[in-house]
């Protein structure tokens, strides 16, 4: 009877020990991943006012890395600071509630992040290839044709993911080994059948992620063949895309292999596991407001107006 109830008894609080292997090493994490976050909250909050309230780059292309700001911006608060906490006062613990909620901010954001560099691919595309149609097809009753589906897209199959995972019960264990509650971290606990959430949760990677990078690809490499042909003049505005298809490339990859680590054999270690989870989710926060801000030139020279009005140092010649 004591048996019977305990495997109907479900877990609803867990605890995350992500990199608890470090031991008294552990709590050194804090250093990095708390510079990194800084990073990324100052600069896409200074990239968003730019954008805001500067007239100049109210076009487009500026407005849609504004918007990419903010969800860069969403991204790291979602489960950042919690990381940050059980670092440093190994303060772990979290509800099954608190946990479905980070895990739906973590990928309905990411997926978010993706869909928005293909609106960014688009953008590039009618400017270069198509540019006497760019201002037609880049109006807003027209460009919400371009958002609408990928939209509900993600947030019918994240919304689905995270509510099976919500179904299950936990009677096993309530130790989550990971820093932040994705998706399959949780799922793997489970003491039931989990094949739906496994194919949800592979969906999900390959119709959003895989599909999203596929088309910006394909897109950038229309550009980059167009541009050759019309010779160097539009070469300027593939500047930043070299740059933002190696980032792509490196997210996808740790994306789809921290999906995969919990599907096939394979001997990567927890710390590696989390890691790559990590450079997925948090890198490209830090690393879009360096690409999409500061290499683009009409944002560079605004941000240097801006600190040369605040006398913080000269403007550059």
């Amino acid at each position: 009877m004591k048996d019977l109830t305990a495997q109907n008894t479900s877990f609803t609080e867990f605890r995350l020990n992500g990199f608890y292997s470090l031991g008294e090493w552990r709590p050194f994490l804090f250093i990095p991943f708390f510079l990194m976050f800084m990073l990324a909250i100052i600069a896409n909050s200074i990239l968003i006012y730019l954008i805001k309230t500067q007239r100049s780059l109210h076009s487009p292309m500026y407005v849609l890395i504004g918007v990419m700001a903010v969800v860069d911006l969403i991204m790291p608060l979602s489960f950042v600071p919690n990381m940050l906490l059980s670092f440093l006062f190994n303060w772990s613990g979290i509800s099954l509630t608190g946990c479905l909620m980070q895990m739906f901010g973590i990928h309905f954001v990411g997926s978010f992040q993706v869909t928005l560099l293909f609106w960014m691919a688009l953008d590039r595309y009618f400017a270069i290839c198509k540019p006497l149609y760019y201002h037609k097809y880049m109006e807003m009753s027209n460009f919400l044709k371009f958002v609408f589906a990928p939209v509900i897209r993600n947030a019918l199959l994240i919304v689905t993911m995270v509510s099976l995972a919500g179904r299950l019960s936990f009677c096993a264990t309530n130790i989550i080994d990971h820093s932040f509650c994705e998706h399959m971290a949780l799922v793997q606990l489970a003491c039931g059948d989990i094949s739906a959430n496994n194919i949800v949760g592979l969906l999900s990677a390959f119709l959003i992620a895989a599909t999203d990078c596929i088309l910006i690809t394909v897109s950038y490499i229309v550009m980059f063949f167009y541009v050759l042909k019309s010779g160097t003049a539009n070469m300027k505005a593939l500047n930043t895309c070299v740059t933002h298809l190696i980032v792509l490339s490196i997210s996808l990859t740790s994306a789809l292999t921290a999906f995969l680590s919990y599907r096939i054999r394979n001997n990567l270690s927890s710390n590696n596991r989390i890691f790559i989870s990590t450079v997925y989710l948090f890198f490209p926060s830090c690393l879009h407001p360096l690409i999409y801000g500061w290499r683009t030139k009409e944002i560079r020279q605004t941000f240097l107006q801006f600190i040369h009005k605040a006398h913080i140092f000269p403007l550059e010649k």
